[in-house]
């Protein structure tokens, strides 16, 4: 006994090591599964669960085609409307001995089946059992998702369907012409392949509940040419912005339409439209007369295949929501009001090219083939390239932003835009300078869009003194000065003159703003620089939401890159202030000198012998200081800097000057260094052990991200600046393109590919990289990593096209401009330029081989 005592424990030892080796080796088997995903490729299995891919126009509203093919996401009526999910989806009844019938979907992701909060008043929630999901449907086995901006390609696959299923969904996007890319539109294409050797009978049905509807908006189903139209009117108090409509149209000329289902109590009107799709049926049947009104509508289309054929069916989907409720923004007195004594209200841009559902259905039918034609002539033309499929995938994943409740374009073409979006509002308002400075996207692909915003900048949102407003309010409209101007966005909007100048060519345009720009540049140095040191030394307001008390590389760099802008222009219009550029150079020594550790750049905090208040006393958005923060404040200095701290952000105005042509702005060794640096301190494989008491859902856990700070040598504050301990994508494809710029490829792809792993669909939507709020704006700096790798950069003032690539030897890269779009790159050791639409008109190609 003695000794199976001792044995005992032995084999119980062994039991364990082999239950680790074999967990170890599963562990490492699903690890092997999850590298196996290539990046811009196809999404199956577990990575499917959290996809969402938008559809709509810019400024327009949102349909998201998920993973799974469902239709979710229905933001429609000029706000977000995150995760509503209302009874709209397609169907397939493949006829025979007994008839098989499942919603074209893939199975239910098992997150939805409980905690997803209640969207429409036809949802009671999951703890009352999910009435009002179709969850309880039939659904199809298997599905994949792949993108292919802004087409998106889930195919379907189910052991008892005896068809090869392909659903496409896509909305025009044609850059640089903005109206068309606007559209309150989307399309679905279900095609539908026989590859058995017997012929099939089938029918598709596309079926909708009026989910605009409610008890208190009364509804109505009409019929249209080949479609339906579901309707929400004004309710008893007559609330313009209710009015609302959506319309489903089949390009199938066999289509049918049943505008009347069955009406009754519970859950009679889903269970009988079951039954007929489940029969087979195929029908017309008139809209209801009289008050009384229809609960939902379904569209019927024949799929007959004999052996190898195959048949698609077009629905297009449309909605009309011309008014809103939305006005964000303080007003000046004289404008508080509109001509009619009316509060004025924002009105999108549609809302001004079309009266009616009608309208918007009517344009659409009529030019479906054109839009699509001119929209997949871009798609073919981004993709057709030979960079890194990580970099391809976090580029036109954040694409979908335009597409997002996130941006707004009003009635009159002006660009305005949230910075992202809570799950059913806006969050953070005002096209905010400091955010947006991040974003290379709509520059370049909708260039005239993007001046709109410059225009709103420095003529509506400056004032006399030139103090600039970083949130413009919404219908725009001047507004109230009263906080702080933020000055990495206002100086970083001069900047973005200088590109938007060159990538436009109109000097005319630039010769208007001028004056206006000069006032802001005039501002900033006497607000943050008055002693005229060349750097920032007053408390400045930022992007972190804080002031930063003192000389900072961040900020200081912003300032730098404009004082050259400034002089470039000024000498192009031969109106150059020599102060300029005698700060440009007192900064760029000061950094040098006095901001520079060897390694990094870091801030010099300083709150005495300014000319700004004490901090106790001073304005903020966080309500000042409590008396445990006043203590905090006479040991360190104010709250909220990040001093030696080696900030991933450190050098973004240098950042930004580069990519605007603007130039070289600060020393290239000491760059590269910091850049380095913020590789080496900030970059992390693993957050396990990482402690971040902000919001840590953007990455956490074994996790792996870019900090936006950290402190190698020591001496953090106790209370560093907001955020410091998160990471935002936004920063980690500015950086990884910088550093990619400067030749580090690996470190910046490392990066790149870290973000995008987050967003594999496991745990979050691959098309929603979010900050604060949904499709967050700050994450369409990763269009800059097109131009890092690409170096392609073309200046309409000069009609030069520069390509200057970080990769080696032969490649092929999109390239958008003000007049046209197409594929640069180098072949055969030589410099090229396809141009597949519009036109590029360069003069030469300047090229600098890497």
């Amino acid at each position: 006994m003695k000794s199976q005592t001792k044995i005992l424990p032995i084999i119980a030892v062994l039991a364990l090591i082999l239950a680790c080796n074999v967990s170890a080796n599963l562990s490492g088997e699903a690890q092997a599964k999850t590298e196996q995903r290539k990046y811009n490729d196809v999404y199956s299995g577990d990575n499917l669960n959290h996809i969402a891919f938008p559809m709509g126009g810019i400024g327009a509203g949102m349909i998201c085609i998920e993973g799974m093919g469902t239709l979710s996401n229905f933001s429609l009526r000029n706000k977000p409307e995150i995760f509503s999910e209302p009874t709209v989806f397609s169907a397939i009844c493949v006829k025979g001995e007994k008839n098989v019938a499942r919603v074209l979907e893939g199975p239910v992701p098992k997150w939805k089946i409980f905690g997803l909060g209640p969207d429409t008043a036809n949802y009671n929630g999951a703890g009352n059992g999910m009435s009002g999901r179709t969850y309880g449907l039939p659904r199809f086995a298997k599905a994949t998702f792949k993108a292919r901006f802004p087409f998106a390609v889930v195919c379907l696959e189910d052991p008892k369907i005896p068809l090869k299923i392909e659903i496409t969904g896509w909305s025009p996007f044609t850059p640089p012409e903005p109206n068309d890319s606007s559209l309150p539109v989307a399309a679905l294409e279900y095609r539908f392949t026989n590859p058995t050797d017997k012929p099939v009978e089938a029918v598709y049905s596309f079926n909708a509940r009026n989910f605009l509807a409610t008890d208190e908006k009364p509804g109505k189903v009409a019929g249209t040419e080949n479609g339906f139209v579901l309707a929400a009117k004004k309710d008893a108090k007559g609330k313009p912005w209710d009015e609302a409509a959506f319309a489903a149209i089949s390009l199938n000329t066999d289509a049918n339409i049943n505008c009347a289902w069955f009406r009754g109590g519970w859950f009679d009107p889903l269970t009988m439209a079951w039954k007929d799709i489940e029969q087979g049926n195929c029908f017309e049947k008139s809209a209801i007369s009289g008050g009384a009104t229809s609960p939902g509508a379904t569209i019927f289309v024949p799929v007959n295949l004999d052996p190898g054929k195959e048949k698609t069916v077009t629905i297009l989907l449309c909605w009309f929501a011309p008014v809103s409720n939305l006005r964000n923004g303080s007003d000046t007195g004289k404008n508080a009001e509109d001509s009619n004594n009316q509060p004025t209200t924002y009105h999108p841009w549609y809302s001004s090219k079309f009266t009616s559902i009608e309208d918007v259905a009517g344009y659409w039918r009529t030019n479906y083939t054109k839009l699509r034609e001119k929209t997949k002539n871009f798609s073919d033309c981004f993709y057709d390239t030979t960079l890194p499929g990580e970099i391809i995938e976090a580029v036109a994943a954040n694409l979908t932003i335009l597409k997002s409740p996130t941006v707004l374009r009003q009635a009159d073409g002006r660009l305005w835009a949230w910075e992202g979006c809570f799950d059913n509002a806006g969050c953070c308002p005002g096209s905010c300078t400091h955010v947006w400075n991040y974003a290379q996207a709509i520059p370049n692909l909708f260039p005239t869009l993007e001046r709109t915003l410059r225009e709103t900048e420095f003529c509506v949102c400056q004032d006399a003194k030139g103090h600039q407003t970083f949130r413009c309010s919404l219908p725009i409209r001047p507004t109230t000065h009263s906080f702080h101007a933020a000055a990495d966005g206002q100086l970083g909007g001069i900047i973005k003159v200088y590109r938007d100048w060159r990538i436009s060519g109109d000097s005319d345009w630039l010769r208007e703003l001028w004056p206006q720009v000069k006032a802001s540049m005039d501002y900033c140095i006497a607000t943050w620089d008055p002693n005229h040191n060349g750097v920032l030394s007053e408390p400045h307001h930022n992007t972190y939401d804080i002031e930063f008390w003192g000389p900072d590389p961040m900020c200081s760099s912003f300032y730098i890159g404009a004082l050259k802008a400034m002089t470039l222009m000024g000498k192009a219009l031969i109106d150059n202030d020599p102060l300029y550029q005698e700060l440009l150079d007192k900064g760029q020594k000061y950094l040098d000198e006095k901001l520079y550790n060897g390694e990094y750049f870091y801030q010099q905090v300083q709150w005495k012998d300014l000319r700004a208040k004490n901090p106790i006393t001073a304005q903020t958005l966080d309500g000042g200081y409590a008396p445990d923060a006043i203590e905090i404040l006479k040991k360190e200095g104010p709250k909220y800097q990040y001093g030696k701290g080696c900030l991933s952000d450190g050098i973004l105005g240098a950042w930004l000057a580069q990519i605007s042509g603007v130039g070289v702005v600060l020393d290239e060794d000491k760059v590269k260094s910091h850049l380095q640096s913020v590789y080496k301190y900030n970059f992390k494989k693993d957050l396990s052990e990482h402690v971040n008491p902000q919001r840590p859902g953007y990455a956490l856990g074994d996790e792996g991200g870019l900090l936006l700070c950290s402190w190698p040598k020591g001496d953090e504050p106790s209370l560093p600046f907001p955020y410091s301990n998160e990471v935002w994508t936004g920063i980690e494809y500015q950086v990884a393109s910088h550093l990619i710029t400067k030749g580090f490829i690996n470190e910046g792809l490392r990066i790149v590919r870290t973000a995008r792993d987050r967003y594999n669909g496991k745990v979050r939507n691959p098309f929603d990289e979010y900050e604060c709020g949904h499709w967050y704006a700050r994450a369409m700096s990763s269009y800059a990593l097109l131009q890092s790798l690409g170096g392609a950069r073309y200046d309409a003032i000069e009609k030069i096209l520069y390509l200057k690539p970080a990769v080696k030897g032969d490649f092929r890269t999109f390239i958008s401009t003000a007049a046209g779009y197409g594929t640069v790159g180098v072949k055969d050791g030589k410099p090229f330029c396809e141009v597949k639409s519009g036109r590029i008109p360069f003069e030469k190609i300047e090229f600098v081989a890497p």
